[in-house]
Formats: C-alpha cells, sequence, structure tokens
C-alpha cells in the first residue's frame, strides 16, 4: 500500500498569471459601486482553474468593503429546485437579520429552509407562474443585501444548475438587481446548455474565457523541488490545466518506484508525455494520464476511507460528518477516522467548521464510478433513511428515494408525490420530474390517473408542452369512454399545451375528434368541447364559426355545475360583437357580468378560459369599470386554484385596460408579468400577447425606442397560425413607428395589413383604432385625401353604440379636415374629446384636446388654442405620456403661454408677478374667489383677471392645475402675506 504522504497542495492552489481575469475583476467591482449592478461570468474547461479564481473575486471585494457570497451547483444534485442559490443565500439568511417585507419572506420560506417560519403575506398564488412573483422576491432580496456597501454574489458550476435556478438567472438578466450587485458566475462550455449562454450575453454581462496556464506559469503552480523536465512533462500532460497539474502531482508524491514507468508506459515516454489535455481518451472527458493519476489516488486509501469517499460522492456535494457516516454504513468513530486521512490526502476539504467537499467536482465524479452501481442503490437506501429519522422534508429525501426505490412500494411513492407537491408552486419543472420518478413505481395504472393530472398540470405551467402532450395523451388511453368529463379535462389541457407549440390546427382536431364520440351535445362534456373551440375560432376571428358552434350550447343542461353555465354565458357577448350586434353584445354583457358576480369563486374555477374571454369582451367594448374588477377577481382565482395557463392572456388584458385608461406605470408592472409568463411557458403565443401590450404601453408613454423594439420582437413571434394576437404584433409594430414620427414606415405597415387581410383578423375596435391612426399620419404627411378615406373608414367600422369607437371614428374626421378646414375640424375634436371622456379613453382625450389645439391655432382663435391645449397637457402630464406632453408645451409656448422649463421648476420659477402669487397661494389653499377678494382687499373682477393670467402662464385650464403645478415647485397654501415659495 503506498504511504500515507500529505498532499502537496493541502491547501488551495497558488494564482499565477491571469492577469486579464484579475484586470476585469477590478474594472467590474469599480463599475458594481458606480454604476450598479453587474455580470461577469467565467469560461473554461474543468480544472482551468475557474473556482480558484471566483475565490480571488471574493478575496477583492472583501478588501474593497463588499459583502460577498459563494453558491456552487452540484452534477448529481440537479434536480434540486434552487440548489445553487440556496446553497448560496441559505446560511446567511439565517444569520443576518434582514428587513424584508411579509409578502417577500412568504413567497421566499418555500425556498430558504432559514425563513421557512415566515407567516403568509397578503399575495397569495398557487400557481406554477408563482416563480414569476418568487423571482421578483429574489430580486428584492439581493437589493436588500447589498445595502449598504454591496454584494458580491459567486455562483460556481452554474452548467449544473437546476432548471429553477437558471430560470431565476434569466429573469435577473432582464430585470436586473437595482443597486451594487455583482453576480459571477462559471461554467463550461460544452456543458452549457443554449438558455445558460443566453443569460451571459446581457447588457450588463462580461464574459471572460479562462485559458490554459502557459508553460512558465506551470513553473510557477507546481510545488519546489520539481525537475525542469519534469515540468515539461507535466506541462504536455496537462495541456496547462491546473487541476490536471495537481492531480498529476499528487500522483507523483504517492506512487512508488515502478510509477513513472507506469507513466510512461501510457504517455508514449517523454518525447509525447501524455495525451493533451483536451483529447478525451476515457468515459468524464478526463485525459489518460490525468484519469490515472486518479485512480491512483484512490488506490493509495485506506479501505474504510475509499468507502467513505465513495459513500459521500454519492450522497452530497456538501455534507456533515454524520451523513457520511450514515451513507457509508460506519459508526461516528470509523467515519471521523477516515475523514481525517481523506482531508489529510486533499481528497476531501473543509467547507466550514462541521461539513466537508470534495476539492474538485472531478474528485467526486471519480469517487462516485469508482463505486459499483448496485452499492451506489445501496448508498441512496442509507441516506434516505438516515434522512427520514431526522424527519427531514420530502423533497430533501427525494433524490435518493428514487434512486432506491423498489416498484409499488407505497412509502416511496407518497415522498415523491409529496415533494413534487410541496415544490409545484415555484418549481413546477421539478415537480414534474418527481411525479415522473412517482409513477414509474406504481404498478397499477387505475392509481395513476390523479398523479397524471398533476403531472400534466406541471408541465402545462413550466413549458414542457411536448412532455406535456405525451402526458395527456397517456391519460386519454387510461381513461374509459364513459369517463367524459375528465377526458374533457384532459382534452381541453392537451390543447392548451398544443398551442404553446404553436400546432393550432393540431389543437383544434383534437377537440373536435372527441367531440365527434359525443352523440349528445347537451352533455357537460361536450359543452366544456364546443366552449374550447369557440375560443380557437375567436383567435382566428372565425366569427361565423364561433357563432354556429356557440348555438349548439345550451345555457346549461343536466349535470351542469354552476361554472360551467357562467361560462356559456361568457362566451356569447364576444361573438355578437365581432359579428356587428353590438346592442345584443352589451346585453349578453350585462347578463355575463351578474352571472359572474354571483358565482362563488369555487366555481368560476371550473372554466377560467372562458372567464379570460369575458374581460376581453368588456374590454373591447368600453366596460372599463366592470372590466378592472372582474380582471383582478379572475387572476386571484386563477392564481390560487394554479390554472396559470390562462394567466397571461389575463394580464395582457389587465395591461391592455390600464392603458386605454392611462395607468400607464401600473400597465407597465401588469405587462411585464404577461410577457413573463409567456416565458416561463415558453409559448410564443402567450409571451407575443404581453409584448404587444409591452409595445403599446411605451408608445403612449413617449419611449418610442423601446416600442419599436417591442413591436419588432413581437412581430418576430410571428408563426403563421394566422390568429388575432399575430394580427395584432402587426399593428402594435405599424403604431409604434407611427408615434416614433416614421410616418413612412408607419403608414406603409398599417396600408400593408389592410391589403394583405392581416386587418380581418383585428377586432373591431382596434380596426377603428387603426383607421383614426391612418387618417393622423395622412395629414401629417399633408396627403388630405387619403386622410379623408381613412376617416371614411374608421366611420363605416365605428359602433355608435360605443361611445370609444365614436370617438376615434370623429377624431380621424377632425385629422382629415384640418388643413382645409381647421374650424370645423376643431369642433369635430372637441366632440371627440367629450365621447372619449364618456368612454374614459384618456390617452386619447389627451390627443382629441390636442387636435383640437391644434385646429383652433390656424383658425385663428388662440385663446380656445391655449385652453384645449392645457387640458391636453393636464392629461398627458397625468398619464405620464412624456411624448406628446413635451409636443403640447412647444405649441404652448408657441402661443405665448408661459411654460416653465424642467430648469425653472428646479429653481422654482413660474413666471408669476408677486401678486398673481398671492392668489395662487391663496387658491391652494382651497379659498373661493370671493374669499380671495375679501384676504387682499380686491374686486372679485381683479380676482378673476388675475386668474386668468394665472392659467395662461402656466398652461393650465382649471384650479386643480394651479395646485398641481405649484405644489410640484414647493409652493405652499397661504393668507396672502407670507411668502408665497418656501426656501
Amino acid at each position: 500500500m503506498a504511504p500515507r504522504a500529505a498532499s502537496p497542495f493541502a491547501r488551495p492552489a497558488p494564482l499565477v498569471g491571469r492577469a486579464d481575469v484579475l484586470e476585469t475583476f477590478g474594472h467590474a467591482l469599480t463599475a458594481t459601486r458606480d454604476n450598479g449592478f453587474q455580470q461577469i461570468t467565467l469560461v473554461g474547461e474543468p480544472g482551468a482553474g475557474k473556482t480558484r479564481l471566483l475565490r480571488e473575486l471574493e478575496r477583492t471585494a472583501t478588501e474593497r468593503g463588499l459583502a460577498s457570497l459563494e453558491g456552487r451547483a452540484a452534477e448529481f444534485e440537479q434536480d434540486t429546485p434552487f440548489g445553487v442559490v440556496v446553497d448560496a443565500l441559505d446560511d446567511h439568511l439565517e444569520e443576518a437579520d434582514l428587513d424584508l417585507d411579509p409578502d417577500t419572506r412568504y413567497m421566499l420560506a418555500p425556498v430558504f429552509s432559514a425563513l421557512s417560519t415566515s407567516t403568509a403575506g397578503s399575495f397569495q398564488d398557487v400557481s406554477g407562474l408563482a416563480r414569476h412573483h418568487l423571482h421578483r422576491a429574489m430580486r428584492r432580496l439581493l437589493e436588500t443585501m447589498a445595502r449598504p456597501r454591496g454584494l458580491v454574489l459567486t455562483l460556481d458550476d452554474v452548467h449544473w444548475a437546476d432548471e429553477p435556478s437558471l430560470e431565476l438567472l434569466e429573469y435577473l438578466a432582464r430585470h436586473p438587481p437595482r443597486g451594487p450587485v455583482l453576480l459571477a458566475m462559471s461554467y463550461r462550455p460544452q456543458q452549457a446548455r443554449s438558455r445558460l449562454l443566453a443569460i451571459t450575453e446581457g447588457r450588463h454581462a462580461s464574459r471572460v474565457p479562462v485559458r490554459p496556464l502557459t508553460e512558465e506559469e506551470v513553473a510557477e503552480f507546481l510545488p519546489a523541488g520539481i525537475s525542469r523536465s519534469r515540468r515539461r512533462e507535466l506541462f504536455r500532460a496537462s495541456g496547462g490545466n491546473p487541476f490536471y497539474l495537481e492531480a498529476l502531482a499528487h500522483m507523483d508524491a504517492h506512487m512508488d518506484a515502478h510509477m513513472d514507468a507506469h507513466m510512461d508506459a501510457h504517455t508514449d515516454g517523454p518525447a509525447d508525455a501524455g495525451r493533451s489535455a483536451a483529447d478525451p481518451e476515457v468515459p468524464g472527458g478526463l485525459p489518460f494520464a490525468v484519469r490515472a493519476a486518479l485512480e491512483r489516488e484512490f488506490m493509495g486509501l485506506a479501505p474504510a476511507s475509499l468507502t467513505l469517499a465513495q459513500a459521500a460522492a454519492v450522497a452530497a456535494d456538501e455534507f456533515a460528518a454524520d451523513l457520511a457516516a450514515a451513507a457509508s454504513g460506519f459508526d461516528d468513530a470509523d467515519a471521523l477516522t477516515a475523514l481525517d486521512e481523506l482531508v489529510a490526502r486533499d481528497v476531501l476539504r473543509p467547507a466550514g467548521p462541521t461539513r466537508f467537499r470534495f476539492r474538485h467536482p472531478l474528485v467526486r465524479r471519480a469517487a462516485y464510478e469508482s463505486a459499483g452501481a448496485g452499492w451506489r442503490l445501496s448508498v441512496h437506501a442509507r441516506v434516505a433513511a438516515y434522512l427520514e429519522g431526522l424527519g427531514a422534508p420530502a423533497t430533501a429525501r427525494a433524490r435518493h428515494v428514487e434512486h432506491s426505490a423498489r416498484r409499488g412500494d407505497p412509502a416511496a411513492i407518497a415522498t415523491l408525490t409529496d415533494a413534487a407537491r410541496s415544490v409545484a408552486t415555484h418549481a413546477p419543472t421539478a415537480a414534474a420530474h418527481w411525479f415522473t420518478a412517482a409513477l414509474a413505481l406504481m404498478p397499477g395504472e387505475a392509481d395513476q390517473v390523479e398523479v397524471l393530472f398533476e403531472l400534466l398540470q406541471a408541465q402545462a405551467v413550466s413549458g414542457q408542452a411536448e412532455e406535456g402532450s405525451a402526458t395527456a395523451a397517456r391519460l386519454l388511453r387510461l381513461l374509459g369512454p364513459g369517463d367524459r368529463v375528465r377526458r374533457a379535462k384532459a382534452v381541453q389541457l392537451y390543447g392548451v399545451m398544443q398551442r404553446q407549440l404553436g400546432r393550432h390546427d393540431h389543437a383544434r382536431a383534437v377537440v373536435r375528434a372527441e367531440l365527434d364520440l359525443i352523440s349528445d351535445q347537451r352533455t357537460p362534456a361536450a359543452a366544456m368541447l364546443n366552449l374550447r373551440r369557440v375560443a380557437d375560432l375567436l383567435q382566428s376571428l372565425d366569427i361565423e364559426g364561433a357563432r354556429s358552434t356557440l348555438d349548439q350550447v345550451p345555457d346549461t343542461g343536466p349535470g351542469w355545475t354552476p361554472g360551467l353555465e357562467v361560462a356559456a354565458a361568457s362566451m356569447r357577448p364576444l361573438t355578437a360583437y365581432g359579428d356587428g350586434r353590438v346592442g345584443e353584445a352589451l346585453r349578453r354583457l350585462d347578463l355575463a357580468g351578474a352571472l359572474v358576480d354571483a358565482t362563488p369563486d369555487e366555481h368560476l374555477t371550473e372554466q377560467m378560459d372562458a372567464l379570460g374571454w369575458f374581460c376581453w369582451a368588456e374590454i373591447l367594448m368600453g366596460r372599463y369599470g366592470p372590466a378592472l374588477r372582474h380582471l383582478e377577481r379572475v387572476t386571484t382565482i386563477a392564481r390560487a386554484s394554479g390554472q396559470s395557463y390562462v394567466l397571461g392572456y389575463v394580464l395582457a388584458g389587465h395591461a391592455r385596460l390600464l392603458t386605454i385608461r392611462g395607468r400607464l406605470a401600473e400597465a407597465a408592472d401588469i405587462a411585464d408579468d404577461a410577457a413573463e409568463v409567456g416565458r416561463l411557458l415558453r409559448s410564443d403565443e402567450v409571451l407575443c400577447y404581453g409584448v404587444t401590450q409591452q409595445c403599446l404601453r411605451a408608445s403612449h408613454a413617449g419611449d418610442h425606442d423601446t416600442a419599436v423594439a417591442l413591436g419588432e420582437a413581437a412581430v418576430a413571434s410571428i408563426t403563421g397560425a394566422h390568429e388575432w394576437w399575430e394580427a395584432m404584433a402587426s399593428y402594435t409594430h405599424a403604431v409604434a413607428l407611427v408615434a416614433a414620427g416614421r410616418l413612412e414606415e408607419g403608414t406603409r405597415a398599417l396600408g400593408r395589413m389592410w391589403n394583405d387581410g392581416t386587418a380581418t383578423r383585428l377586432d373591431p375596435g382596434t380596426l377603428v383604432s387603426s383607421a383614426e391612426r391612418m387618417a393622423a399620419a395622412q395629414a401629417a404627411q399633408a396627403r388630405p385625401d387619403e386622410a379623408l378615406r381613412w376617416a371614411g373608414v374608421a366611420a363605416e367600422l365605428a359602433a355608435p353604440e360605443l361611445d370609444g369607437e365614436a370617438g376615434l371614428a370623429k377624431l380621424a374626421q377632425a385629422h382629415a379636415l384640418r388643413a382645409g378646414d381647421p374650424h370645423e375640424a376643431a369642433g369635430l375634436a372637441a366632440d371627440a374629446a367629450g365621447l372619449l371622456t364618456a368612454a374614459g379613453r384618456m390617452p386619447e382625450v389627451g390627443q382629441a384636446e390636442l387636435a383640437a389645439g391644434l385646429a383652433h391655432a390656424e383658425a385663428g382663435d388662440r385663446d380656445l388654442a391655449r385652453t384645449r391645449l392645457s387640458t391636453a397637457r393636464e392629461v398627458f402630464d397625468a398619464c405620464g405620456m412624456r411624448g406628446l406632453h413635451a409636443k403640447v408645451v412647444r405649441e404652448q409656448r408657441r402661443l405665448g403661454v408661459y411654460v416653465p422649463s424642467k430648469s425653472d421648476r428646479r429653481a422654482g420659477g413660474h413666471g408669476l408677478s408677486p401678486r398673481e402669487l398671492d392668489v395662487a397661494r391663496l387658491v391652494i389653499a382651497g379659498d373661493s374667489n370671493q374669499q380671495i377678494a375679501e384676504k387682499l382687499f380686491i374686486s372679485i373682477r381683479t380676482v378673476e383677471t388675475h386668474m386668468s393670467h394665472i392659467f395662461a402662464k402656466l398652461g393650465v385650464s382649471s384650479r386643480v392645475g394651479v395646485v398641481g403645478t405649484l405644489a410640484g415647485q414647493g409652493v405652499g397654501p397661504g393668507n396672502g402675506t407670507e411668502p408665497i415659495i418656501d426656501t
């Protein structure tokens, strides 16, 4: 047996060379302090020195005063949700007293054991898309941890990261923490998944290659006492890879007198000195010489130490002595003796006061592979039993149960299903994995149906549409022909996932095929499937087909649940609206709304898809108040019932409503949520729903570059499904171009939609809006005939029963007539403003007021122009529409209205005379004109004159405008005698 010599690398290897990487670290730390979030990714082959460099980054960060935390993904624990993040943060959370709000703590509690005692917050979400809110909570956590000094978070070996961790990293790349956070990661390029590559390409990211050491650096790296010729041999054999050098140096230290001959025999002698590190000849991709060195290293261990190393490799990436003892079957004393040798020989290294890790993942893999496959199963069984004895949760035991349980073992099945259910909300990918493992242990098909439905749900919300489709097909094979309702539910979910895969025709065909098996169309199953079919037909704007299908669905029938009755009523308004029967549509909308309001939540969970369409019908027909209430309720129910696959559509509708109402800041968050749902589901369709709303909101807000980019992204998602959402992608892109001032491109894009038939797949309200925008753009390009033509289109399409559509038609006429008859145009724009105000479409109210002001100015009615422009400015300011607000200000200044600039407002400037300031101060105090006259000893007529001057100078048209403008400049209420501006 080889002597028990101490390792020449008992401590971490020295840092040699790497000047380029260290320089990048320095720049990144400075940028983090000065500019906020930064990301660095080290890319290199196994053993290249990535881990050592991350430790150096942590050391440098600590010297600069930043907090530093580290985590590592593990090869054999890739089914542990958020494993790499938990490894980095959980211990710190136990020690730190962080100022986290209750909702954040509650959302993080399922992930971090340190927060597991957190009580429920106000936000409840059991859907598979709760992980989006978990991602937000994670970002808030990092922002909190970064205060005030800054935070460096290093995540090693992320090529092994679990799916939930990768989803989180994707989210952070798109929505970086706001604050001094440096995220540093490492991965092996040959094992990196495509989504990991995308994560490391963000605008805050730097990708740094970790190259092999040069021959000179190898000489510095190796311990003293190695001859020059041997150093050269080691350099050639290792290819300059630091880990390979360590392994070969270990072998040199422990090999017997014949080891040189063994090396020469397998490396073709000193002239070739072994195979290149890049020439994998054995499992694991290690050069033969390095593989031999690792095998020799394990051969030199005492048998008990080797057994403990093998058991620990199976048990966990990081472990305590008691876990290693349980895994190996040793008593504590024997386990500690073996641990002493493994640490002395540098097989293991301390990872804390009582915990250990292999010195490198490649050493763990070598130990794992040196054990027999059957023996490894016994280790998993011992670890599972040990953890159960400790009362560990099912998630901690599931991996070991999965690898050791026998078919038909009820306890193992229960463990796996419990683990799956406990992570289904925040890690549905892991839930799907464990449900699948449980199913593999179930001997009877009859027992599998319930778990198959749970598996199908997890796959539906985690973007595993291909696997979910196979699960649905398996379910349908198990469910007998008489089990109609459960078959219908399986078909509905199958259709959802086929849509996620872009197979819209196949999704419809599956529904039709199942319907053909049902003779009585009044049954609940037939109604469910017919409603699913109506939804598909509405997506493609096949209104005639939707109407004829819906005609087959009665209002109720034998065995119908209240939820099914609500669903049938909810689908009828939109079909009538699309068919031009607006009066009937409004009547049916009222009936459905009353039914929804009277139905308890537990019944509404049954057909959430139909409720989404009902909410969209309310939006399209201008019932904004009820729509907002119903959208919020449907969202809450969908999250509470786990029906995440409808959330993208509902959230997109919510964002659209908020944009229409001018609540752009709120719309931004909801639209982001909608798009995030699409990404989590990996559905181009759902993502497009969200991105189109992001585009419209950004365009209204005046963020034109972002809007155009989002429009381009929406158009890029078009797959040829010929459905409403694809037409909306084209429409929003064209709208963004027009709003950005790219009129020629925008009108060409809008015209192309009308010419190629895309417009026929838009809803009536969007068609009216499209025609109004075309009229405005053509008028702006001095094409009055074209503008009039499009105004005529808008008038023909607008439903007179809907104030919003009627107002847009009036506005289109105003655009077209302004050049030739500004008086008439001003009147039409004023009428449009009134109709749009009644409808509650605030951004368009501002646009109508702006159009009226411009028309009045061209007609020479300067006072009326000032009044209209003042109102437009107030609307745009309230909505946060920066671009149009700036345009109004320019027009006001042309008319002689004093509008303070940003610098004026910062300095408290307002252009008011001292007496006007006195009057304004009393207006802010809430005094009437009579009270102001009495306090200032002037006539009411004089007060009125001062008020008109104040309105003109501030560019407002009401007392509310005075208060809002001056309050933002530090002006407070007064009695007319004290200073007006607080200093």
